[in-house]
């Protein structure tokens, strides 16, 4: 076999590497198409409120608002009395707590004042011109005038008086010719109040009752048999 048909029986024909190329690189697939998206469906007409229909609706949301700004109303008025009838008891607490703080400091000062009372009342009477005695007698003066200034007032008691427990506290009952039963002999110790409450009661002598004959006969009897 000569070169010239080894050269013709190799060399492929054009047709044969189209398709020899077709074979080694296939074309590529073809992407797929996405569907159009779909419509959304139409929403249904809205319907369309008649003037009667619109007018009642109105109406009734204007009631529930009505409703619901008198019960905020109420609700309002009742905190804020609450909140005044609170400060008013605070206010009285307060005033009750410094009235009795006022009372326990005042109730020690009285002894204070007893003593000056007693001191002056067996003072011999040519004592009574000495300039420190008069200095004394300003000292007392001011310390009742402080404690009037506090509403501090002395319990009046005149022999004849009724006995009150309220104002007065009894030290002895005893009988007495010039007295009747429950009346007041006499003062022993100043009483005062604060105010309109008792800081001190007055201690007194109280009359009682004197014993019928009857009485005292039986009371002799039964000490002569005993004897």
């Amino acid at each position: 076999m000569t070169e010239a048909e080894e050269t013709t029986q190799t060399t492929p024909s054009p047709s044969e590497a189209v398709e020899q190329a077709e074979q080694e690189n296939p074309a590529p697939a073809a992407e797929a198409v996405a569907p159009p998206p779909e419509a959304p469906p139409e929403a249904p007409p809205e319907e369309v409120e008649s003037p009667e229909e619109e007018l009642a609706r109105l109406r009734q949301e204007l009631e529930e608002a009505k409703a619901q700004a008198a019960e905020y109303l109420d609700g309002w008025q009742r905190a804020r009395a609450e909140f005044a009838n609170y400060r008013k008891r605070q206010a009285a607490e307060r005033e009750e707590l410094i009235q009795t703080a006022n009372a326990t400091l005042l109730s020690r000062l009285l002894p204070i004042l007893d003593d000056f009372e007693r001191a002056f009342a067996t003072l011999p009477q040519g004592l009574q011109a000495l300039t420190w005695i008069e200095g004394i007698l300003l000292i007392q003066r001011k310390l009742q005038m402080i404690l009037e200034a506090e509403g501090v007032k002395p319990i009046e008691v005149k022999p004849g008086d009724p006995f009150d427990p309220l104002y007065h506290e009894a030290v002895t009952y005893e009988e007495s010719e010039a007295f009747d039963e429950g009346q007041i002999i006499g003062e022993v110790q100043k009483g005062y109040r604060l105010k309109d409450r008792v800081l001190r009661p007055a201690l007194v002598r109280v009359a009682k009752a004197k014993p019928r004959p009857a009485e005292k006969a039986e009371t002799t009897d039964s000490g002569d048999e005993t004897s």
